[in-house]
């Protein structure tokens, strides 16, 4: 039966195929920004009317959240959720395709059409095929996945987890570096906690010429930078000896990306803003290293004569890929795809809010590849030439439902 079940959804991948490409280019051309997603929210909610699969809108406003039964005879109440993250970045596109964004300075930089579009098409294939499972699968199309708190975060404490829950939980970012048919996992560790840093550090102003009369807030922030940047260069080991029974070298990054001084060839400004990102991959490391940012920066402004303002604004945790859940959806796809098409990740030092779900359930966040060097798609996320090989969405459509069907069948056998 699985071998008929998987002819057949591969039949449906790629007679639909047509029909999510244009979906996909909808959405491509009419990005929206996070926890903005109005008009994206009503397309959703128009196709999932159509395919005649009830939902309910208006969760964190723009989110929302569908419910799939199958009618195959079994005493079965499991249920596995499909998460599609659906908005879009302030980025200008620079592609010059028909269905190039028509809203200036948004664009799909990070794929989020993709994922809305491939998770509507197999929401459409699993509701044909309803007489294949039991069990219910929830269907989660999530806003604000760009900015903080995250919309995951959000949706999590309006219960999109309850009633019913589910026992584990799947979502296919794309990955333009893998080729279009690919997909890629790891479980464990896989992606960094993401937090914000603020300095604001503060001298006194004056006349530059005028030595003695000022304190100059910017050689203050230079120190600060430099020994911020010696504590962390490298896997941060003086910082490590400082935790008990951590003995690991844990990847970790702490960068600053903006620097103000808004003052002059001979102006000194009273103060300096200075922004930037903790990136790693250990929640206990996580916190201490908050501290050692803090107290460094309070320190050597205090020693200075000046003062700091340390903000530390935690973002998304570390996300986690359960171990077996991951280990079963690599097998599903290496059944769905063939071996040969199923690829080992790295770890990233980049973020996603999907690790909130994953810290309550059981979660497999894994890679689409979207990549066609031949055709010249080799464009990174976040910039404003990226795209896909739409072949691509035949694979994230097939394989969520495939994955999610095999994730029932495998629950209601044990």
């Amino acid at each position: 039966m699985s071998a008929e079940l998987k002819k057949r959804i591969q039949d449906l991948s790629s007679l639909y195929l047509e029909e999510i490409i244009i979906t996909r280019r909808h959405l491509h051309a009419n990005p929206e920004l996070s926890f903005e997603e109005y008009n994206t929210s009503k397309f959703i909610a128009s196709k999932l009317k159509e395919f005649g699969i009830p939902f309910r809108d208006n969760v964190v406003k723009t989110g929302i959240v569908a419910l799939l039964s199958g009618t195959k005879k079994s005493s079965s109440g499991h249920v596995i959720a499909l998460r599609a993250d659906i908005d879009a970045l302030p980025i200008e596109e620079k592609n010059e395709i028909d269905y190039k964004s028509k809203n200036v300075g948004v664009m799909h930089a990070c794929g989020h059409d993709v994922h809305t579009s491939a998770l509507l098409g197999a929401a459409k294939i699993l509701n044909d095929l309803k007489d294949e499972f039991s069990g219910t699968i929830k269907l989660l199309f999530q806003p604000g996945e760009e900015k903080a708190p995250g919309g995951a975060s959000l949706m999590i404490k309006e219960g999109v987890l309850d009633n019913p829950k589910p026992s584990a939980i799947y979502a296919q970012h794309v990955f333009p570096s893998l080729e279009a048919g690919k997909v890629g996992f790891r479980g464990g560790k896989y992606m960094a906690s993401t937090d914000e840093i603020y300095f604001t550090i503060k001298g006194k102003g004056g006349h530059a010429a005028m030595q003695g009369t000022y304190l100059n807030p910017l050689i203050i922030a230079s120190k600060i930078l430099v020994e911020l940047e010696s504590k962390f260069l490298g896997n941060n080991l003086l910082s490590l000896q400082q935790l008990k029974g951590v003995t690991e070298n844990i990847p970790t990054v702490l960068a600053f990306g903006k620097i103000i001084g808004n003052g002059a060839t001979n102006v000194i400004p009273d103060e300096v803003h200075i922004e930037g990102t903790f990136r790693t991959m250990n929640e206990t490391w996580r916190q201490a290293a908050h501290a050692i940012i803090r107290d460094t920066a309070l320190s050597l402004a205090k020693q200075s004569g000046g003062d700091c303002e340390v903000n530390i604004v935690p973002g998304y945790p570390v996300l986690i890929n359960n171990e077996k859940v991951t280990s079963d959806a690599i097998q599903y796809a290496k059944d769905y795809l063939g071996k040969e098409n199923v690829i080992d990740l790295d770890l990233r030092m980049t973020g996603e809010d999907f690790a909130f779900f994953a810290e309550k359930i059981p979660a497999c966040f894994y890679r689409l590849g979207t990549g066609n060097a031949d055709k010249g798609i080799t464009a990174g996320v976040h910039t404003p030439t990226f795209n896909i090989d739409e072949f691509s969405l035949q694979t994230g459509m097939g394989l969520l439902a495939w994955m999610a069907i095999q994730s029932l069948e495998n629950s209601n056998n044990k």
